[in-house]
């Protein structure tokens, strides 16, 4: 069902539209939450640690991918609330082929730089050939990634959610099923959980690409998808592309390029840290991660009004947003906080004490400081819906260096230790809200608008 944002009551719309989204990153959350649960319990903390590192990496690299279909779909949603069919389906022709070169020259070359990578990341000695082949079988599948989500974000800048929903649905209980039978019967180790990742990535992105092209013929490979990409290049039109889609690529990357270095400051802690913050990380994303879906839902619903010009639906949506999202990231963080010892012994087993307590330390940290982050998503999706995709960028930057720089600074100090790593995360996230909030009250004002 494809929905028309630029009508109707701003809250159910926005519940109603990011509802599916949500529900299907927490599925897509299941790939590695699967790996990371059967790992811990059937092969051991080594293999735990291996997962845990790779996590970060194939994040840094999937986030490279989303971000250029998330630019591509802000693109084809404005079209869409403008009633500028004809350039959407050009945009979206133009997308695939441009967004696709680049996911293949990213899969080429993370595959020839991959032991490089392994070292710049402190990969410890005892599970690096572990890591190493983890990391090997999940980079066949980057392609896929991307499929899967080039034909998520234009369905969804067309207002239908769902579709997406279902074929990630099924890809997620056949990770599951395959991570069974591939590590528990089959006894592959962790080879076995990265081919069962791997293939349901597979069934996902041919799957949903498959279901677009029986709808929208325009899409698919062929002349007419060529013709629609060579209108878009005349009137130069791929610039406009390449803008949104760099910038939402390189926000989401530099995002995860930060998280990707603080795995690495980890990972100098030894295997008890490593293995303790790759299960917190994992119930700390599954956690405030709706709020992440959220922020994009509210997205696509600022750029079909902002393409149909509706200012005041646009101001009276933020309001709205940020109530909900705060509503829920209050609720989490405390569910989190007090939860924190059950939630990690669903990865680790109860007897591994030390390694509990540290990812505890971690969660409750983090938990308290949700309402944060959730601030912070809603603005990535604001200044990408207005057509300032370098704003989110610059909050990114905000948030990321100050999360870095204070990890690097205070993490050798001997007193403070890891503990210098979990709370300079939440503290980037307020300083970049503080910003992003005064610069959007300050652009209200220059452009004589008010909030409602």
């Amino acid at each position: 069902m494809e929905r028309d944002l630029t009508r109707g009551s701003i809250t159910k719309m926005l519940l109603v539209f990011a509802g599916p989204m949500i529900l299907g990153n927490l599925l897509q959350q299941c790939y590695t939450i699967a790996d990371t649960f059967i790992v811990g319990k059937f092969i051991g903390v080594d293999a735990l640690a291996a997962v845990g590192s790779t996590y970060t990496l194939m994040t840094f690299l999937t986030s490279i991918l989303i971000g250029l279909c998330m630019g591509s779909g802000a693109v084809c949603s404005a079209c869409r609330g403008g009633g500028q069919e004809g350039r959407l389906q050009e945009s979206a022709a133009a997308a695939f082929l441009v967004n696709g070169g680049i996911a293949v020259g990213l899969n080429v070359l993370s595959l020839l730089l991959m032991d490089w990578i392994l070292k710049v990341l402190n990969t410890p000695a005892n599970v690096w050939d572990m890591t190493r082949s983890y990391v090997q079988i999940l980079l066949l599948g980057l392609v896929f990634v991307y499929l899967y989500n080039y034909f998520a974000f234009y369905l969804r800048a067309l207002g239908n959610s769902f579709l997406p929903l279902c074929l990630l649905g099924v890809a997620s209980a056949a990770n599951i099923l395959l991570d069974l039978l591939f590590v528990v019967e089959f006894d592959w180790g962790i080879r076995g959980a990265a081919f069962a990742t791997v293939l349901s990535q597979m069934g996902a992105g041919l799957g949903l690409a498959i279901c677009t092209w029986i709808k929208k013929p325009e899409l698919r490979p062929g002349r007419q998808l060529l013709r629609g990409a060579q209108a878009v290049i005349r009137r130069g039109g791929v610039w406009e592309l390449l803008h949104f889609s760099v910038a939402a690529s390189a926000q989401q990357s530099v995002m995860n390029f930060g998280i990707l270095m603080i795995q690495g400051l980890v990972n100098r802690f030894g295997t008890a840290v490593m293995a303790a913050f790759a299960a917190a990380v994992k119930i700390d994303s599954f956690a405030y991660m709706p709020a992440q879906e959220f922020g994009n839902a509210f997205s696509l619903y600022i750029s079909q009004n902002y393409g149909a010009g509706n200012q005041t639906r646009i101001q009276l949506g933020m309001k709205r947003a940020m109530q909900i999202s705060m509503l829920f990231c209050a609720v989490v963080s405390l569910l989190v906080f007090f939860a924190a010892p059950w939630l990690m012994q669903i990865f680790i087993a109860p007897e591994k004490v030390e390694i509990i307590a540290i990812g505890v330390t971690y969660l409750r940290i983090e938990g308290a400081c949700y309402c944060g982050i959730g601030v912070l998503f809603l603005l990535y999706g604001y200044y990408r819906g207005i057509g300032k995709p370098g704003m989110s960028l610059v909050l990114t930057v905000i948030s990321l260096g100050t999360r870095v720089l204070l990890a690097y600074l205070l993490a050798p100090v001997p007193s403070i230790g890891v503990l210098g790593i979990w709370t300079a995360i939440p503290i980037g996230w307020l300083l970049a809200d503080v910003v992003g909030l005064a610069y959007r009250r300050r652009s209200l004002r220059g452009a004589g608008q008010t909030e409602h």
